[in-house]
């Protein structure tokens, strides 16, 4: 209430009369029994159009990602038209930090593949915490009056999940990096630090083949920084006839984290968090090197796994091809014709030839649907997808 103005105070709350600010323990006590409270905002604008409509839906979305308890429930109206969207979250996770704790959004909406068919299918993420970074203040924003300490948070966030599936083949497509202020509130615009970020970063260290900063649209979160994952030549006819991988990406979430203890009021700490952004670009140039090696760093620990889990994936086809020989070896060089019949003939095959195509498939279904149930996952029975004219190889 101090912080607004007189006459602003007037027109939202005629009838407001001074009142003492509630008791925590009875405000907790409270929302226990009854439930969050909720703020109903409402607001008009001047010259309003379905761009300022789809920029503050994008804002609004990037809020919910780092605020899973609170429900945001958006309605706009033009030119006689209507358009309402409820921010709910299904899934949260908490990521525990040095001064706070984190409730993120990981709900996943990827459909799983059609080998998945009647299996669980992770429907959340595990999101990865990276270490505190602390930054200085470049001098222009001191200043300015931006004192206190500054650092910066960093926690990824790889979708769609599939830790439960070892053998189904991924691909990392894009990596979107999205800033938040103190307050949790998304820091909008674009950043010419992070879209030159992929020039200074080691991508063979991470296991990627580079990266490059593009304008992707077609992504479930939308705004902040986006890079393009440049993709590696397939030159195995093997692996070029295997189904497409998944597609994943990554989020990684920068959470600017700022405490003075001579900054309470709560309009001072709305002033330093203005200060921040505008001086955002200045202060992450002032700690350059130290940025580069924490995102370098975050990097390399989430693609870890992912860099040994293709690993063990080219031992599993190796292996598979190995099995795949010597089944052969053994069927065509039996002399027994009985025997060389009933092989045939369990496999729906002719002769050898479209027996190796079909025992190559078989393999490949095989592995692809080996399940391995982990505790941390969000489980999801996936409902079987209709039948197709494909005949399935219940043989194996």
């Amino acid at each position: 209430m101090k912080a607004l103005q007189p006459d602003l105070k007037e027109c939202m709350f005629p009838c407001a009369c001074p009142c003492l600010p509630p008791d925590p323990e009875e405000l907790c006590a409270f929302t226990d029994l009854y439930g969050s409270l909720r703020l109903l905002l409402t607001f008009q604008m001047k010259d309003a159009s379905p761009e300022w409509c789809a920029r503050i839906e994008t804002f609004l979305h990037t809020y919910s990602l780092a605020n899973a308890k609170i429900k945001i429930h958006f309605k706009f109206k033009f030119s006689q038209q209507t358009f309402q969207r409820d921010f709910s979250v299904k899934i949260k996770n908490k990521a525990g930090g040095n001064q706070r704790s984190l409730i993120l959004d990981v709900t996943c909406r990827t459909q799983p593949p059609e080998c998945v068919k009647k299996g669980c299918w992770c429907q959340g993420g595990h999101p990865v915490l990276g270490d505190r970074l602390p930054l200085s203040i470049p001098p222009a924003a001191m200043d300015q009056g931006l004192f206190g300490e500054l650092s910066i948070q960093a926690v990824t966030l790889l979708s769609p999940c599939v830790l439960q599936y070892p053998n189904l083949p991924t691909q990392l497509t894009h990596i979107q990096v999205l800033v938040y202020g103190p307050s949790n509130v998304p820091v909008t615009g674009p950043s010419t630090f992070f879209q030159n970020l992929p020039a200074h970063l080691d991508c063979q260290e991470v296991g990627l083949h580079g990266l490059h900063c593009s304008s992707f649209k077609d992504l479930v979160h939308s705004g902040g920084t986006v890079y393009t994952v440049e993709q590696e030549n397939c030159e195995d006819p093997e692996q070029e006839s295997s189904p497409a991988p998944i597609r994943q990406s990554l989020l990684l979430y920068i959470f600017l984290q700022h405490s003075d203890p001579f900054t309470y009021q709560l309009s001072d700490m709305m002033a330093t968090e203005v200060l921040i952004e505008r001086h955002l670009e200045d202060i992450l140039n002032n700690n350059k090197q130290a940025v580069t090696k924490a995102v370098q760093t975050e990097l390399k620990n989430t693609l870890k796994a992912q860099n040994q889990r293709k690993k063990n994936q080219q031992k599993m086809r190796s292996a598979a091809e190995v099995i795949l020989g010597s089944s052969l070896s053994i069927v065509s060089s039996s002399s027994n014709m009985d025997f060389r019949n009933a092989c045939l003939h369990s496999m729906k095959m002719s002769d050898t030839y479209d027996l190796s195509a079909s025992l190559r498939e078989s393999l490949r279904r095989v592995t692809s649907w080996k399940f391995t149930p982990k505790n941390i996952c969000y489980s999801a029975q996936v409902e079987e997808y209709p039948e197709s004219d494909e005949p399935t190889r219940t043989e194996i």
